[in-house]
């Protein structure tokens, strides 16, 4: 397909994670921030700037920094708390299901930079277990905006929410899906566009690869439903039935491993209640290698093209 004459704005989550932050810091003044380093990366500059005594940097130190925002919690504040997500989740696993989730503290963590957003740095700093790790975890929901407006969203009702929550955001950037005002509402999905020939689900980088997918198919006389999935746990099962018995066939996409996260969820819904032919697209089960995003994304067969020819091919199986 020829590029839009006019391609859409790309916009960075993490500055509307930032400018929420702030906003909802100047209402309530028991949010605080905790980093491991990342003040930088983490958009935390104006937070820092506006509130010092409410931002604990506590060096690279991830599993410190969940205890203190643990700590936190217990005395009454209400942290958010900042780190690449590697780092958050691999190195501090055993503090999130303890302190976290097992506590159930109302510790809000945000992984920033997830799946392959630090393309460059090497498969150290590929993001791509999160989801695997995170939603086995009991009391934590887990989250991956689709857009910078999700992301405002998901971090107000993050702050109203009474328990612990893992925010997924990435720093590639993404064009606008949602409307502005738009509501998250934990455990339901947006369907973002009506389709009864196949299902594509995706949440985070991939919900606008997946609009793309639908747009090719249907110039190939395909009428494909579009589920954006934000809320990884608790998943959206209805939606997910629903679509399995309306359509017949469903092609997730995530910029993760295919094992253990949007997919494998999606899956288990799908085994348990309507089974139909699935296609997940994802990490195929190894180190990603060095390489942009959007190269690794391409690489590893989620082109919007390319998922549209996966969908293509699983209807055959109907």
């Amino acid at each position: 397909m020829n590029a839009p004459i006019n391609p859409p704005k790309l916009y960075d989550c993490r500055d509307a994670f930032a400018a929420t932050l702030e906003r909802l810091a100047t209402e309530n003044e028991k949010i605080v921030a905790v980093c491991n380093d990342s003040v930088g990366s983490s958009k935390l500059g104006g937070f820092k700037s506006k509130f010092p005594e409410r931002l604990v940097n506590v060096g690279i130190a991830e599993q410190n920094m969940v205890g203190v925002g643990a700590g936190l919690a217990n005395g009454g504040r209400l942290p958010f708390v900042c780190a690449a997500a590697p780092f958050l989740t691999g190195r501090s696993l055993e503090q999130i299901k303890a302190d976290i989730s097992y506590s159930n503290a109302n510790v809000k963590l945000v992984g920033i930079s997830s799946g392959m957003a630090y393309g460059e740095l090497g498969p150290t700093h590929h993001s791509i277990e999160d989801f695997a790790w995170t939603r086995v975890l009991p009391n934590l929901p887990v989250i991956a905006p689709c857009d910078r407006i999700e992301t405002a969203a998901a971090v107000a009702w993050a702050s109203t929410y009474d328990g612990p929550c893992f925010l997924r955001l990435s720093r590639v950037g993404v064009p606008d899906l949602l409307p502005e005002g738009h509501k998250f509402e934990l455990g339901k999905a947006n369907l973002l566009r009506q389709g009864s020939d196949v299902t594509l689900i995706a949440n985070g980088t991939l919900t606008h690869r997946i609009l793309k997918a639908a747009e090719i198919l249907a110039e190939r006389g395909i009428n494909a439903r579009v589920l954006n999935l934000a809320t990884v746990r608790p998943i959206d099962e209805e939606a997910i039935i629903t679509a399995a018995r309306e359509t017949g066939a469903i092609v997730t996409a995530e910029e993760h491993s295919i094992f253990g996260g949007l997919g494998s969820a999606v899956a288990e819904v799908v085994v348990d209640n309507a089974p139909v032919p699935m296609k997940r697209l994802g990490v195929p089960g190894v180190y990603a290698p060095t390489g942009s995003a959007e190269f690794l994304l391409d690489e590893f067969g989620m082109a919007p093209a390319a998922i549209a020819d996966a969908a293509q091919a699983l209807i055959k199986r109907k």
